[in-house]
């Protein structure tokens, strides 16, 4: 959803319900009705649930997500993307192409890939930028 839509997030979970034990989680986090990126996957990870259930319920709480770990959203007026570095693996660009689906780079992929080369999510980001890729899916489903 665009930031146009704020307040209105729980419109693209239609027919969800609020799992009460994330739900509660997420109250403990927020701040100014907003929870970062990172916030809401620790929550994830210590619930041991998939991040898309903790976005669903952030959704349904009418929540702003902030702070993108990718710095695609939530930074203020400008993404926090970096610049690319001097040198970038050759197979870099080849890992990012390969993950693609349907022209896309799943946020997932984005983790794994700056994993694998050991750089930032944010870095990722810069090549994909670079090359005009979108990444979408959202682990978070932001996006939807």
């Amino acid at each position: 959803m665009t930031r146009e839509d704020a307040g209105n997030y729980a419109g693209k979970r239609r027919g969800a319900k609020l799992n009460k034990t994330i739900a509660a989680k997420i109250k403990e986090r927020i701040s100014d009705n907003k929870i970062s990126c990172s916030d809401a996957h620790s929550i994830a990870a210590a619930l041991n649930v998939a991040p898309d259930e903790v976005g669903t319920a952030i959704d349904l709480l009418e929540v702003r997500i902030i702070k993108c770990q990718l710095g695609l959203f939530g930074h203020g007026k400008e993404k926090k993307i970096p610049a690319l570095p001097d040198t970038i693996d050759p197979d870099f660009e080849p890992a990012i192409r390969s993950a693609l689906v349907n022209g896309l780079l799943a946020c997932s992929a984005a983790w794994d890939i700056a994993k694998r080369f050991n750089v930032s999510r944010a870095t990722v980001s810069a090549v994909c930028e670079k090359m005009k890729i979108k990444i979408s899916p959202c682990q978070l489903g932001a996006f939807k």
